[in-house]
C-alpha cells in the first residue's frame, strides 16, 4: 500500500522545506491526546497536560476529533507563514465549505478520495452521513459535528480563539525552542536537493520516502501509507515538506483534493534509531515465523555458534541450517564474526529487541 504524488515536470524548486507552527502545534495536540503513540514525549505531554487551564483542557478535549487519529487538513498549511497567527489567518481565509469538509474527514472519519465530495453544507445526504459518522463515534463528536454543520462561522472562531489560547498556555515556549532544528533540518534537506538531488533527500527524511521514476517518463513520490491513493503536485504549485518535533512516529501526508500536498516528517533524534520501514518490519516477523528459524534464533541468543554446531543441536544438515541463517541475516538479525577458519552467527539483540517498537512506530506511521 502507498500513497502516490505525482511530480511530473515540477521543477525541484518546487519542492519547499520549512517549519510550520500551526502543524506544529497540530502536532502538539495529537501528542496530548494520545500520548500512548509517543512513548519518548510521556514526560513532556505529562509536564504540559498538568499546566493547562482546566478550560481550555475541556474545550480541547472537545475538539480534538481534529487531531486525534488523523488531523484535519487546514491544520498542516501547505504554504507556511512565519507565525501562528499568520497561518491562523490564512485558515480564516478559507470558504466554508472547504473547512467543514476537512474537519469532517477527519472527525467523522470518512476516507480523503481523489475526487471533492458533496459537501455537507449543501448536500442533505451528505449532511445526514456526515451526522451518522460522527454519531457513532460519541457524543461529543456528534455534538461538535452538529455545531459545525448548523454555525461554521461561530464554530470557526472558537477553534481559532482555542488555538490562540494554547499558544499563551504552552505552545510559544515549546516553539521557540525546537524552532532552531526544525528550521536546521528543512535547510539540511534543501540543501540535499540542490547538491545530491531529490531521492537523497527524500530518503534522508524517512525511509518510508522515494522517489520513483516510471517507464513513461513520469516522477513520483512515493509513500508507505495505509491507503493506496494517489495525489498531483503539479496543479497547487508543488510539494511542502514540514519537518516536525513531535511528530514521531508518525509520517502525515495531506493529499485530499484542493489541497497543496504536505509531508510533515519526524526530524531524527539524538540518541533514538533510525526508524525502519513497514518492509522491513515485515521480513523480520516472516523470518522470526519460521519454527526451525526461531529454534536457532533462541540458540544462538544465548551466545555465538557455528553452523556444525547449530546443525549437530538440532539434527539439520548443515546446507539446511545455512539456507535459515540467510534468511535471518538478510532480514538483519544476525550478527556474524570469524574466529580463524570459524564463522560463528549470533542474534543481534539490540535490533531484535527493537522489533515490537519498530513493527508499532511502521504502523502508526
Amino acid at each position: 500500500m502507498s500513497l502516490t504524488i505525482d511530480i511530473t515536470g515540477l521543477p525541484d524548486e518546487r519542492l519547499v522545506f520549512t517549519p510550520s507552527p500551526l502543524a506544529e502545534l497540530n502536532a502538539m495536540l495529537h501528542v496530548l491526546a494520545e500520548p500512548g503513540h509517543h512513548p519518548a514525549l510521556h514526560g513532556w505531554a505529562s509536564s504540559t497536560a498538568a499546566t493547562i487551564p482546566p478550560e481550555l483542557s475541556e474545550r480541547l478535549l472537545e475538539a480534538d476529533f481534529l487531531w486525534r487519529s488523523s488531523r484535519a487538513d487546514f491544520l498542516v498549511p501547505g504554504l507556511p507563514g512565519a507565525t501562528l497567527a499568520e497561518e491562523l489567518d490564512a485558515v480564516d481565509r478559507l470558504d466554508d465549505e472547504l473547512y467543514v469538509a476537512a474537519a469532517l474527514i477527519t472527525t467523522c472519519g470518512a476516507t480523503r478520495l481523489t475526487q471533492r465530495m458533496a459537501s455537507p453544507l449543501t448536500d442533505p445526504a451528505a449532511n445526514e452521513r456526515a451526522r451518522e459518522l460522527a454519531l457513532a463515534r460519541g457524543p461529543r463528536q456528534a455534538a461538535f459535528a452538529d455545531r459545525l454543520l448548523t454555525d461554521p462561522p461561530a464554530v470557526r472562531a472558537l477553534v481559532r480563539r482555542m488555538l490562540e489560547d494554547c499558544r499563551a498556555a504552552f505552545f510559544a515556549d515549546a516553539w521557540q525552542r525546537v524552532l532552531p532544528d526544525l528550521a536546521a533540518d528543512a535547510r539540511h534537506k534543501a540543501d540535499l536537493v540542490a547538491r545530491r538531488g531529490l531521492g537523497d533527500a527524500l530518503a534522508a527524511v524517512s525511509p518510508s520516502v522515494s522517489l520513483e521514476h516510471g517507464t513513461d517518463s513520469r516522477r513520483r513520490i512515493v509513500i508507505d501509507k495505509l491507503q493506496d491513493s494517489t495525489t498531483s503536485g503539479a496543479g497547487s504549485g508543488g510539494v511542502t515538506f514540514i519537518p516536525t518535533a513531535f511528530g514521531r512516529p508518525h509520517l502525515l501526508v495531506v493529499h485530499a483534493p484542493g489541497w497543496r500536498p504536505v509531508v510533515q516528517y519526524p526530524v531524527a533524534e539524538a540518541g533514538l534509531p533510525e526508524p525502519v520501514s513497514l518492509a522491513l518490519v515485515q521480513q523480520r516477523l516472516e523470518a522470526l515465523a519460521h519454527p526451525i528459524r526461531l529454534r536457532l534464533a533462541r540458540t544462538i541468543a544465548r551466545g555465538p555458534h557455528t553452523t556444525g554446531e547449530l546443525a549437530a543441536a538440532w539434527q539439520l544438515s548443515a546446507p539446511e541450517v545455512s539456507r535459515h541463517l540467510t534468511v535471518l541475516r538478510k532480514a538483519g538479525l544476525l550478527v556474524t564474526r570469524r574466529r580463524g577458519r570459524y564463522m560463528l552467527y549470533e542474534l543481534d539483540l539490540a535490533g531484535s529487541a527493537r522489533l515490537g517498537s519498530d513493527l508499532l512506530e511502521a504502523v502508526l506511521r
